[in-house]
């Protein structure tokens, strides 16, 4: 039998080279989420289906995921989201946690769809909380993290956007403008969220078999078209949740963050948010998508027969900021984890592993070439192997226990003490 070389169907083999770039972009996340006092925490893989079926409903459950039944009987699912977890995490020790509570995690997440640009059947998240803060401090605060996130990886402002709503405000367009009773208002929702990949024939076409007539899809049209809160109908210009996303806008400009929108027809996927909720964009031509979003979600936690614990959030998959990095030229250029490359001239291998034992003994990471090649052909692979230094130890350098230190990318060689080369190296 002749085995396929080929991966599971939406899943990456990680290579080298790719799983240097997802570090970087790994240790870039942890970095910035850190600075703000977030701790890591992480969870099972697998949880009882019933929670995802709880929080996210029957399609995520029923066509969305890797469930089985395991050997005891148990209705299992591989986690395709991390959010239902870490609030069952919340809900086992509400009682014991000190407020605010700052966690992340960057989880492997399943879900069984079709894979296509930006979305894969694997992936890796980003995931962003903070519990016990009632306020828009809570969204300030994401807000600004989601900021120094994209320009961690060297994104300027006009690169993306920033987008905010509230489901509060949601929730009056509804009922109160639109006059819409729960089942249609749930309809309609989904249909702004589908929006802006739609033909505008095709929305209006949609909207009228929701609205019922002319004038309630004239009335929709006024409202998504607005560009600002400025914009919106006056019967809803005063309603508490645009005061309160002024309010958030007002402190963002105050920290310096200016590329953010308001826009009405932002949803967010999931019917749990309960007030506001933000997207990033990638403003691209090539890459014209939302790359990550969150929000508030307060009624989570209590789920879980506890009582609710204030909570806002977020989520960064890897798919789609790997393919930001891509399409912006922001990828960092390739270097190994390997400090030094050792080549060995002539017959001193020996001798060169007590060199590299020495070298690493100083800090450095360091691979000797141990195959039996020529010296060309092994400096040629640690060239090609991104690795940023390369030490020529023969019987000569040795002799002298100073040894030639070549930078790979300046092709400059100096002749150095083992102690001179760990200066040189990591300074």
């Amino acid at each position: 039998m002749k085995l396929s070389s080929q991966g599971y169907k939406g899943t990456r083999d990680f290579y080298p080279e790719d799983k240097r770039l997802q570090k970087y972009l790994f240790s870039t996340w942890r970095k910035v989420v850190e600075s703000y006092g977030y701790e890591e925490y992480d969870g099972p893989m697998l949880e009882e289906t019933e929670i995802y079926r709880a929080k996210s409903g029957e399609e995520l459950v029923d066509q969305q995921s890797y469930r089985f039944e395991d050997r005891g009987g148990r209705d299992v699912t591989m986690r395709p989201e991390m959010t239902p977890t870490v609030a069952r995490m919340v809900a086992a020790r509400r009682q014991e946690l000190s407020y605010p509570a700052r966690w992340y995690s960057i989880p492997n997440l399943w879900r069984y769809e079709r894979p296509q640009r930006g979305r894969l059947r694997e992936h890796w998240q980003l995931n962003v909380d903070i519990f016990g803060v009632e306020t828009i401090d809570a969204e300030l605060e994401l807000i600004s993290i989601a900021h120094d996130l994209m320009s961690a990886i060297g994104a300027t402002d006009d690169m993306y956007t920033i987008k905010v709503n509230s489901r509060q405000l949601t929730a009056i367009i509804m009922a109160d403008y639109l006059e819409l009773d729960g089942e249609k208002s749930h309809h309609m929702m989904k249909l702004l969220d589908r929006r802006a990949k739609m033909e505008q024939s095709a929305f209006e076409e949609e909207a009228m078999q929701i609205m019922g007539t002319q004038e309630g899809v004239n009335k929709l049209k006024e409202l998504v078209e607005a560009k600002s809160m400025g914009d919106l109908p006056e019967q809803i210009r005063e309603a508490g949740p645009v005061r309160q996303i002024q309010l958030l806008f007002t402190h963002l400009r105050d920290n310096r963050i200016t590329n953010v929108n308001f826009d009405v027809s932002l949803m967010r996927g999931f019917d749990y948010y309960t007030d506001i909720v933000f997207e990033v964009f990638d403003n691209s031509p090539d890459n014209n998508r939302s790359l990550f979003g969150g929000g508030r979600y307060d009624g989570l936690v209590g789920m879980f027969g506890v009582e609710p614990v204030p909570t806002a959030g977020f989520g960064v998959g890897d798919v789609t900021m790997l393919d930001f990095l891509e399409v912006h030229n922001l990828k960092p250029e390739p270097r190994s984890e390997t400090d030094v490359y050792i080549v060995a001239v002539g017959d001193v291998l020996r001798q060169a592993q007590g060199v590299a034992r020495l070298l690493r003994q100083a800090g450095l990471n360091v691979a000797l070439d141990i195959s039996t090649r020529k010296a060309d052909k092994k400096t040629k692979s640690g060239v090609a192997k991104h690795v940023p230094y390369l030490l020529f130890v023969g019987e000569e350098e040795l002799n002298q226990e100073r040894f030639i230190l070549r930078n790979v990318k300046t092709q400059e060689e100096e002749k150095l003490s083992l102690e001179e080369i760990s200066q040189k190296v990591k300074p």
